[in-house]
Protein backbone atom coordinates (compact mmCIF):
# COMPACT_ATOMS: atom_id res chain seq x y z
CA UNK A 1 0.00 0.00 0.00
CA UNK A 2 2.76 2.25 1.00
CA UNK A 3 4.47 1.59 -1.89
CA UNK A 4 1.46 2.57 -4.18
CA UNK A 5 1.23 6.38 -2.73
CA UNK A 6 4.74 6.52 -3.56
CA UNK A 7 4.27 5.72 -6.98
CA UNK A 8 1.21 8.21 -7.25
CA UNK A 9 3.19 10.89 -5.80
CA UNK A 10 6.03 10.34 -8.37
CA UNK A 11 3.51 10.30 -11.25
CA UNK A 12 1.92 13.74 -10.15
CA UNK A 13 5.31 15.14 -9.50
CA UNK A 14 6.63 13.74 -13.02
CA UNK A 15 3.48 14.36 -14.98
CA UNK A 16 3.56 18.07 -15.07
CA UNK A 17 6.97 18.26 -16.25
CA UNK A 18 6.42 15.73 -19.04
CA UNK A 19 3.39 17.71 -20.22
CA UNK A 20 4.85 21.15 -19.99
CA UNK A 21 7.81 20.66 -21.86
CA UNK A 22 8.82 23.98 -23.49
CA UNK A 23 10.54 25.27 -26.58
CA UNK A 24 12.32 28.64 -25.99
CA UNK A 25 12.98 31.26 -28.36
CA UNK A 26 15.42 34.34 -28.55
CA UNK A 27 15.95 37.21 -31.29
CA UNK A 28 18.64 38.97 -32.76
CA UNK A 29 17.77 41.84 -34.57
CA UNK A 30 20.24 44.55 -35.66
CA UNK A 31 24.16 44.80 -34.83
CA UNK A 32 25.17 42.32 -32.46
CA UNK A 33 27.06 43.89 -30.02
CA UNK A 34 27.60 43.99 -25.77
CA UNK A 35 23.60 43.93 -25.63
CA UNK A 36 22.77 41.30 -27.41
CA UNK A 37 25.61 39.15 -25.90
CA UNK A 38 24.56 40.05 -22.70
CA UNK A 39 20.61 39.27 -23.30
CA UNK A 40 21.73 36.03 -24.92
CA UNK A 41 24.00 34.76 -22.05
CA UNK A 42 21.00 35.75 -19.21
CA UNK A 43 18.56 34.30 -21.65
CA UNK A 44 20.98 30.63 -21.67
CA UNK A 45 21.26 31.06 -17.65
CA UNK A 46 17.18 30.72 -18.20
CA UNK A 47 16.97 27.84 -20.31
CA UNK A 48 19.87 26.27 -18.17
CA UNK A 49 17.24 26.55 -14.86
CA UNK A 50 14.10 25.04 -16.88
CA UNK A 51 14.69 21.16 -16.50
CA UNK A 52 11.81 20.74 -18.90
CA UNK A 53 13.58 22.95 -21.87
CA UNK A 54 13.53 20.88 -25.35
CA UNK A 55 14.86 23.33 -27.94
CA UNK A 56 16.10 26.35 -28.15
CA UNK A 57 15.40 28.98 -31.32
CA UNK A 58 17.20 31.63 -31.89
CA UNK A 59 15.69 33.96 -34.66
CA UNK A 60 18.53 36.49 -36.33
CA UNK A 61 18.67 39.21 -38.82
CA UNK A 62 22.11 41.02 -38.30
CA UNK A 63 24.61 42.61 -40.52
CA UNK A 64 27.24 41.65 -38.08
CA UNK A 65 29.18 42.72 -35.40
CA UNK A 66 31.80 42.42 -32.74
CA UNK A 67 33.94 39.33 -32.36
CA UNK A 68 33.95 39.68 -29.28
CA UNK A 69 30.23 39.38 -28.71
CA UNK A 70 29.84 36.85 -31.38
CA UNK A 71 32.61 34.66 -29.83
CA UNK A 72 30.80 34.90 -26.04
CA UNK A 73 27.18 33.83 -27.86
CA UNK A 74 28.78 30.93 -29.79
CA UNK A 75 30.26 29.25 -26.74
CA UNK A 76 26.70 29.47 -25.47
CA UNK A 77 25.37 27.89 -28.18
CA UNK A 78 27.78 25.23 -28.00
CA UNK A 79 27.60 24.35 -23.91
CA UNK A 80 23.23 24.13 -24.58
CA UNK A 81 22.22 21.63 -22.24
CA UNK A 82 19.16 21.16 -25.60
CA UNK A 83 19.99 21.44 -29.20
CA UNK A 84 19.81 24.97 -30.54
CA UNK A 85 18.53 26.05 -33.69
CA UNK A 86 19.34 28.97 -35.38
CA UNK A 87 16.42 30.76 -37.61
CA UNK A 88 17.75 33.48 -40.24
CA UNK A 89 14.67 35.21 -40.90
CA UNK A 90 11.83 36.45 -41.73
CA UNK A 91 12.03 36.66 -45.64
CA UNK A 92 14.77 39.37 -46.52
CA UNK A 93 16.68 39.29 -43.78
CA UNK A 94 20.60 38.59 -43.62
CA UNK A 95 23.20 36.39 -41.06
CA UNK A 96 26.11 38.14 -42.14
CA UNK A 97 29.94 38.09 -40.81
CA UNK A 98 29.21 37.46 -37.28
CA UNK A 99 25.72 36.53 -37.72
CA UNK A 100 27.37 33.93 -40.54
CA UNK A 101 29.11 31.69 -37.36
CA UNK A 102 27.36 32.07 -35.10
CA UNK A 103 24.89 30.12 -37.92
CA UNK A 104 27.21 27.35 -38.92
CA UNK A 105 27.96 26.60 -34.72
CA UNK A 106 24.04 25.78 -34.30
CA UNK A 107 22.94 22.51 -33.95
CA UNK A 108 20.48 23.03 -36.60
CA UNK A 109 20.27 25.63 -38.83
CA UNK A 110 17.43 27.41 -41.16
CA UNK A 111 17.07 29.54 -43.11
CA UNK A 112 13.60 31.78 -44.39
CA UNK A 113 13.60 31.95 -48.21
CA UNK A 114 14.74 34.95 -49.52
CA UNK A 115 17.60 35.47 -46.99
CA UNK A 116 21.34 35.24 -47.37
CA UNK A 117 24.43 34.42 -44.93
CA UNK A 118 28.04 35.17 -45.22
CA UNK A 119 30.56 37.88 -46.05
CA UNK A 120 32.34 36.82 -42.71
CA UNK A 121 35.71 38.81 -43.73
CA UNK A 122 37.07 40.33 -40.71
CA UNK A 123 37.21 44.05 -40.54
CA UNK A 124 39.45 46.53 -38.80
CA UNK A 125 37.19 48.21 -35.76
CA UNK A 126 38.26 51.61 -37.14
CA UNK A 127 37.53 50.71 -40.21
CA UNK A 128 41.14 51.63 -41.61
CA UNK A 129 43.94 49.25 -43.31
CA UNK A 130 45.59 47.75 -40.43
CA UNK A 131 49.48 46.58 -41.27
CA UNK A 132 49.80 43.52 -43.84
CA UNK A 133 51.10 41.06 -41.52
CA UNK A 134 48.71 41.82 -39.21
CA UNK A 135 45.86 41.70 -41.33
CA UNK A 136 46.64 37.93 -41.94
CA UNK A 137 47.19 36.86 -38.84
CA UNK A 138 43.31 38.41 -37.94
CA UNK A 139 41.98 36.69 -41.23
CA UNK A 140 43.83 33.08 -41.15
CA UNK A 141 42.54 33.06 -37.30
CA UNK A 142 39.05 33.87 -38.52
CA UNK A 143 39.41 31.04 -41.10
CA UNK A 144 40.45 28.56 -38.79
CA UNK A 145 37.87 29.13 -36.44
CA UNK A 146 35.13 28.83 -38.85
CA UNK A 147 36.57 25.84 -40.44
CA UNK A 148 36.58 24.56 -36.86
CA UNK A 149 32.70 25.99 -35.88
CA UNK A 150 31.67 23.90 -39.18
CA UNK A 151 33.68 20.66 -38.70
CA UNK A 152 31.98 20.07 -35.33
CA UNK A 153 28.69 20.29 -36.79
CA UNK A 154 29.86 18.20 -40.01
CA UNK A 155 28.70 21.42 -42.48
CA UNK A 156 31.11 22.74 -45.15
CA UNK A 157 34.55 23.82 -44.14
CA UNK A 158 35.29 24.98 -47.60
CA UNK A 159 32.35 27.24 -48.46
CA UNK A 160 32.85 28.29 -44.36
CA UNK A 161 36.59 29.08 -45.25
CA UNK A 162 35.18 31.51 -48.64
CA UNK A 163 32.95 32.95 -46.78
CA UNK A 164 35.68 34.57 -44.72
CA UNK A 165 39.13 34.67 -46.49
CA UNK A 166 36.77 35.66 -49.76
CA UNK A 167 33.96 37.35 -48.37
CA UNK A 168 31.54 34.83 -50.33
CA UNK A 169 27.78 35.44 -49.57
CA UNK A 170 25.01 32.62 -50.11
CA UNK A 171 21.61 32.53 -50.86
CA UNK A 172 19.29 30.13 -48.19
CA UNK A 173 18.79 27.43 -51.76
CA UNK A 174 22.60 27.28 -52.12
CA UNK A 175 23.41 26.75 -48.19
CA UNK A 176 21.24 23.76 -48.44
CA UNK A 177 22.10 22.78 -51.48
CA UNK A 178 26.10 22.93 -50.21
CA UNK A 179 25.53 21.44 -46.82
CA UNK A 180 26.01 24.80 -45.22
CA UNK A 181 21.89 24.73 -43.46
CA UNK A 182 19.63 21.76 -42.51
CA UNK A 183 16.42 23.38 -43.40
CA UNK A 184 14.51 26.41 -45.55
CA UNK A 185 11.44 26.90 -43.24
CA UNK A 186 8.36 29.66 -44.27
CA UNK A 187 7.98 30.41 -40.28
CA UNK A 188 8.91 28.89 -36.82
CA UNK A 189 5.79 26.65 -37.10
CA UNK A 190 6.89 24.94 -40.23
CA UNK A 191 10.35 24.63 -38.56
CA UNK A 192 9.09 22.40 -35.98
CA UNK A 193 6.89 20.43 -38.44
CA UNK A 194 10.32 19.63 -40.13
CA UNK A 195 12.02 19.02 -37.00
CA UNK A 196 9.33 16.36 -35.85
CA UNK A 197 10.98 13.45 -34.62
CA UNK A 198 14.45 14.25 -36.10
CA UNK A 199 17.51 13.27 -34.10
CA UNK A 200 19.96 15.56 -33.52
CA UNK A 201 23.68 15.16 -32.59
CA UNK A 202 25.17 17.18 -29.76
CA UNK A 203 28.47 18.68 -29.90
CA UNK A 204 29.56 16.74 -27.51
CA UNK A 205 28.48 13.75 -28.43
CA UNK A 206 24.74 13.59 -26.53
CA UNK A 207 21.28 12.74 -29.10
CA UNK A 208 17.92 13.76 -28.75
CA UNK A 209 14.64 12.80 -30.79
CA UNK A 210 12.66 16.00 -31.26
CA UNK A 211 9.21 15.66 -30.18
CA UNK A 212 7.89 18.56 -30.25
CA UNK A 213 4.49 18.58 -31.66
CA UNK A 214 1.91 20.74 -29.25
CA UNK A 215 4.75 22.16 -26.89
CA UNK A 216 4.42 25.41 -25.35
CA UNK A 217 6.48 28.30 -27.05
CA UNK A 218 8.24 30.56 -24.59
CA UNK A 219 9.79 33.85 -25.80
CA UNK A 220 12.60 35.34 -23.65
CA UNK A 221 13.03 38.85 -24.40
CA UNK A 222 15.28 41.65 -23.61
CA UNK A 223 14.76 42.75 -19.92
CA UNK A 224 13.85 46.91 -19.38
CA UNK A 225 17.26 47.57 -19.08
CA UNK A 226 18.45 45.93 -21.99
CA UNK A 227 15.99 47.70 -24.24
CA UNK A 228 16.62 51.00 -22.27
CA UNK A 229 20.35 50.51 -23.85
CA UNK A 230 19.56 49.41 -26.80
CA UNK A 231 17.40 52.48 -27.44
CA UNK A 232 19.82 54.91 -26.72
CA UNK A 233 22.88 53.25 -28.13
CA UNK A 234 21.61 54.34 -31.82
CA UNK A 235 24.12 55.95 -33.15
CA UNK A 236 22.28 58.47 -34.25
CA UNK A 237 20.63 59.19 -30.84
CA UNK A 238 23.67 58.84 -28.62
CA UNK A 239 24.84 61.77 -31.52
CA UNK A 240 21.33 64.12 -30.56
CA UNK A 241 22.39 63.53 -27.12
CA UNK A 242 25.78 64.85 -27.35
CA UNK A 243 24.56 67.92 -28.94
CA UNK A 244 21.48 68.51 -26.83
CA UNK A 245 23.41 68.26 -23.49
CA UNK A 246 26.31 70.72 -24.63
CA UNK A 247 24.10 72.97 -26.10
CA UNK A 248 21.94 72.43 -22.16
CA UNK A 249 25.14 73.18 -20.90
CA UNK A 250 26.24 76.14 -22.85
CA UNK A 251 22.87 77.61 -22.36
CA UNK A 252 22.94 77.28 -18.75
CA UNK A 253 26.65 78.89 -18.86
CA UNK A 254 25.67 81.42 -20.15
CA UNK A 255 22.41 81.87 -18.72
CA UNK A 256 22.92 81.96 -15.19
CA UNK A 257 19.91 80.09 -13.24
CA UNK A 258 17.85 79.34 -16.00
CA UNK A 259 18.35 75.41 -14.51
CA UNK A 260 15.96 73.96 -16.94
CA UNK A 261 18.36 73.85 -19.76
CA UNK A 262 21.54 72.64 -17.56
CA UNK A 263 19.21 69.71 -15.95
CA UNK A 264 18.37 68.76 -19.15
CA UNK A 265 21.47 68.71 -20.69
CA UNK A 266 23.26 67.25 -17.64
CA UNK A 267 20.86 64.50 -18.28
CA UNK A 268 21.60 63.99 -21.77
CA UNK A 269 25.08 64.20 -21.95
CA UNK A 270 25.36 61.25 -19.04
CA UNK A 271 23.04 59.33 -21.09
CA UNK A 272 25.59 59.70 -24.45
CA UNK A 273 28.48 58.95 -22.31
CA UNK A 274 26.63 55.98 -21.21
CA UNK A 275 25.98 55.10 -25.48
CA UNK A 276 29.65 55.64 -25.50
CA UNK A 277 30.60 52.87 -23.35
CA UNK A 278 28.67 50.58 -25.69
CA UNK A 279 29.38 51.52 -28.73
CA UNK A 280 33.24 52.14 -30.24
CA UNK A 281 33.75 55.76 -29.79
CA UNK A 282 36.62 57.46 -32.04
CA UNK A 283 37.20 60.31 -29.31
CA UNK A 284 39.04 62.30 -32.09
CA UNK A 285 35.44 62.57 -33.88
CA UNK A 286 34.29 63.79 -30.48
CA UNK A 287 37.04 66.82 -29.86
CA UNK A 288 36.11 67.65 -33.34
CA UNK A 289 32.37 68.19 -32.69
CA UNK A 290 33.35 70.62 -29.41
CA UNK A 291 35.50 72.17 -31.85
CA UNK A 292 32.73 73.42 -33.81
CA UNK A 293 30.79 74.33 -30.62
CA UNK A 294 34.10 76.75 -29.97
CA UNK A 295 33.80 78.27 -33.56
CA UNK A 296 30.29 78.65 -33.67
CA UNK A 297 30.88 80.66 -29.84
CA UNK A 298 33.52 82.28 -31.66
CA UNK A 299 31.43 83.64 -34.83
CA UNK A 300 29.29 85.09 -31.70
CA UNK A 301 31.66 86.60 -30.11
CA UNK A 302 33.82 88.07 -32.65
CA UNK A 303 33.17 89.34 -36.02
CA UNK A 304 34.76 86.61 -38.46
CA UNK A 305 32.65 86.84 -41.49
CA UNK A 306 31.33 83.51 -41.33
CA UNK A 307 34.38 82.13 -41.63
CA UNK A 308 34.07 80.89 -37.86
CA UNK A 309 30.57 79.42 -38.83
CA UNK A 310 31.64 77.87 -42.21
CA UNK A 311 34.60 75.88 -39.93
CA UNK A 312 31.73 75.42 -37.38
CA UNK A 313 29.75 73.10 -39.66
CA UNK A 314 33.11 71.47 -41.44
CA UNK A 315 34.14 70.15 -37.98
CA UNK A 316 30.82 69.45 -36.66
CA UNK A 317 30.13 66.94 -40.16
CA UNK A 318 33.50 65.40 -39.70
CA UNK A 319 33.55 64.73 -36.28
CA UNK A 320 30.06 63.19 -36.07
CA UNK A 321 31.59 61.14 -39.50
CA UNK A 322 34.47 59.94 -37.23
CA UNK A 323 32.30 59.85 -34.10
CA UNK A 324 31.51 55.88 -34.00
CA UNK A 325 34.38 53.51 -35.52
CA UNK A 326 32.38 50.44 -36.94
CA UNK A 327 32.60 49.00 -40.20
CA UNK A 328 29.45 48.17 -40.15
CA UNK A 329 27.12 50.79 -41.66
CA UNK A 330 24.10 50.24 -39.04
CA UNK A 331 26.62 50.81 -36.33
CA UNK A 332 27.41 54.72 -37.67
CA UNK A 333 25.28 57.76 -37.49
CA UNK A 334 22.99 58.10 -40.53
CA UNK A 335 24.67 60.43 -42.64
CA UNK A 336 21.35 62.09 -43.27
CA UNK A 337 20.89 63.11 -39.87
CA UNK A 338 24.35 63.90 -39.60
CA UNK A 339 23.81 66.83 -42.31
CA UNK A 340 20.54 67.96 -40.94
CA UNK A 341 22.11 68.70 -36.99
CA UNK A 342 24.35 70.31 -38.87
CA UNK A 343 22.69 72.79 -40.61
CA UNK A 344 20.11 73.15 -37.81
CA UNK A 345 23.04 73.69 -35.46
CA UNK A 346 24.63 75.80 -38.01
CA UNK A 347 21.35 78.09 -37.99
CA UNK A 348 20.89 78.31 -34.69
CA UNK A 349 24.44 79.59 -34.10
CA UNK A 350 24.41 82.58 -37.00
CA UNK A 351 20.54 83.50 -35.57
CA UNK A 352 22.23 84.16 -32.43
CA UNK A 353 25.19 85.75 -33.98
CA UNK A 354 22.22 87.90 -35.79
CA UNK A 355 21.02 88.82 -32.89
CA UNK A 356 24.32 89.52 -31.16
CA UNK A 357 25.47 92.28 -33.83
CA UNK A 358 22.04 94.02 -33.76
CA UNK A 359 22.40 94.32 -30.32
CA UNK A 360 25.78 95.81 -30.28
CA UNK A 361 25.11 98.29 -33.04
CA UNK A 362 21.95 99.69 -31.18
CA UNK A 363 22.94 102.39 -29.54
CA UNK A 364 22.76 102.16 -25.34
CA UNK A 365 18.80 102.01 -23.54
CA UNK A 366 20.03 103.27 -20.32
CA UNK A 367 22.56 105.36 -18.32
CA UNK A 368 23.90 108.64 -19.41
CA UNK A 369 24.91 107.23 -23.08
CA UNK A 370 21.16 105.56 -23.34
CA UNK A 371 19.21 109.29 -22.14
CA UNK A 372 21.75 111.45 -24.50
CA UNK A 373 19.69 112.29 -27.37
CA UNK A 374 16.35 111.48 -26.76
CA UNK A 375 13.34 113.42 -26.95
CA UNK A 376 11.12 114.59 -24.66
CA UNK A 377 8.28 117.37 -23.69
CA UNK A 378 9.03 120.84 -21.39
CA UNK A 379 6.09 120.08 -18.52
CA UNK A 380 7.25 123.89 -16.91
CA UNK A 381 8.73 126.62 -18.83
CA UNK A 382 12.83 125.45 -18.78
CA UNK A 383 15.60 128.31 -18.14
CA UNK A 384 19.37 128.28 -17.40
CA UNK A 385 18.07 127.42 -13.92
CA UNK A 386 15.03 125.04 -13.67
CA UNK A 387 12.54 123.06 -15.61
CA UNK A 388 10.59 120.38 -15.46
CA UNK A 389 10.74 117.48 -18.21
CA UNK A 390 9.51 114.18 -19.20
CA UNK A 391 11.67 111.93 -21.02
CA UNK A 392 12.22 108.08 -21.54
CA UNK A 393 8.97 107.67 -19.65
CA UNK A 394 9.94 109.36 -17.03
CA UNK A 395 10.36 112.98 -15.04
CA UNK A 396 13.37 114.79 -14.74
CA UNK A 397 14.52 118.01 -13.59
CA UNK A 398 16.32 120.09 -16.47
CA UNK A 399 18.22 123.24 -17.73
CA UNK A 400 18.42 125.04 -21.04
CA UNK A 401 21.72 123.61 -23.01
CA UNK A 402 24.40 126.14 -22.72
CA UNK A 403 24.43 127.08 -26.26
CA UNK A 404 21.02 127.87 -25.62
CA UNK A 405 20.46 131.08 -23.84
CA UNK A 406 16.51 131.84 -24.62
CA UNK A 407 13.70 129.86 -22.24
CA UNK A 408 11.77 126.88 -23.57
CA UNK A 409 7.75 127.09 -22.92
CA UNK A 410 5.59 124.12 -21.11
CA UNK A 411 4.78 122.17 -23.76
CA UNK A 412 7.65 122.45 -26.58
CA UNK A 413 9.21 119.19 -27.59
CA UNK A 414 12.67 119.06 -25.93
CA UNK A 415 16.14 116.96 -27.01
CA UNK A 416 18.51 116.01 -24.73
CA UNK A 417 21.75 117.50 -25.15
CA UNK A 418 23.83 115.99 -21.85
CA UNK A 419 23.08 115.08 -18.36
CA UNK A 420 25.20 115.79 -15.71
CA UNK A 421 24.18 114.19 -12.28
CA UNK A 422 20.39 114.11 -12.45
CA UNK A 423 19.88 117.38 -14.08
CA UNK A 424 19.09 117.12 -18.18
CA UNK A 425 20.36 119.88 -20.28
CA UNK A 426 17.95 120.25 -23.26
CA UNK A 427 17.47 122.04 -26.26
CA UNK A 428 13.84 123.16 -27.89
CA UNK A 429 13.02 121.04 -31.12
CA UNK A 430 12.70 123.44 -33.92
CA UNK A 431 9.50 122.85 -35.79
CA UNK A 432 7.83 124.33 -39.23
CA UNK A 433 6.22 127.78 -38.60
CA UNK A 434 2.72 127.80 -39.38
CA UNK A 435 0.86 130.00 -42.31
CA UNK A 436 2.27 132.38 -44.63
CA UNK A 437 4.21 131.04 -47.20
Amino acid sequence: MMKNIRLFLMIILVFPVLIHAEIYTMKIDGPIETITEEYIVDSFKKVKERPNAKLVIIEMDTPGGFSTSMRAIIKEIMASPVPVAVYVSPKGAQAASAGFLITIASDIACMSPGTNTGAAHPVSVTGSDIEKTMKEKVTNDAVAYARSLAKSRNRSEELSEKAVRESKSYTAEECLKNNLIEYIAEDIDDLLKQLEDKKITMVDGKTFVLDLEGETIVPLELSGRQKFLKTITNPTLALFLVLFGIGGLLLEFTHPGVIIPGVIGGICLLLAFLAFQVLPINYVGLLLILLSIGFFIAEVKIQGFGMFGIGGIISFVLGSVMLINSPIPEMRPDMSAIIIFALVFAAVFMILAFKVIKAMRRGAETGQEGITGETGTAKTEINARSGKVFVHGEWWNAVTASEFDETIPAGSKIKVESIEGFVLKVSPIETISKGGG
